[in-house]
């Protein structure tokens, strides 16, 4: 049960099953959804940041699970931090979606013997856009980085090109977004 706990909410499996009962086992609601937050950081040229996963050949916006303390900003910013390196100056905050939404994972992927049981994620999404482009991603900034290269793609490109059962959520979060992306021409 600990690995499959682990895999739904995405820890290392050096992290006790204590560890995960008390810190995750009340931030899944009680639909099944790990709540979460999402990041499109987007350059001064408005592309957006799309990074290639360490442990696989998957490529996603950075995005991680919220702390049972945290605000979705807070959880934002400490996952931007974690997975590029990034801090807070670093961006400037340009819109979030106007709350939760939500993906479901493929039953293949589901933990159904885990409890709680995590069917999928609900995220709150957040564009962002560097406040210079010459600022250095390190994805080394935890033991277990979660990306291990990036590239700068059309605004829409990702929507496309994310692993199937997350399109349908991209999507939606680029559609939210997009008045924010045109804002900035102006």
């Amino acid at each position: 049960m600990r690995d499959k706990i682990i895999a739904c909410i995405g820890l290392a499996n050096n992290t006790s099953y204590e560890q995960i009962l008390k810190k995750y086992a009340d931030m899944i609601d009680p639909d099944g959804f790990r709540p979460n937050v999402a990041m499109v950081i987007m350059n001064n040229d408005r592309r957006v940041f799309w990074a290639q996963r360490s442990n696989n050949d998957g490529w996603q916006f950075p995005q991680g699970g919220m702390n049972t303390d945290e605000t979705p900003v807070e959880a934002m910013y400490r996952e931007l931090r974690e997975e590029t390196g990034l801090q807070k100056e670093h961006v400037e905050l340009l819109g979030s979606t106007p709350g939760w939404l939500r993906y479901q994972l493929p039953r293949r992927f589901q933990r159904t013997n885990s409890k709680p049981l995590c069917i999928g994620q609900k995220q709150v999404w957040f564009l962002l856009k560097l406040v210079e482009d010459d600022v250095h991603f390190n994805f080394k900034t935890t033991g277990e980085p979660e990306f291990r290269d990036f590239r700068w793609v059309d605004f829409w490109y990702p929507a496309d090109n994310v692993i199937r059962f997350k399109r349908r959520v991209y999507r939606q979060a680029l559609t939210l977004l997009e008045p924010f992306v045109m804002a900035e021409q102006d």
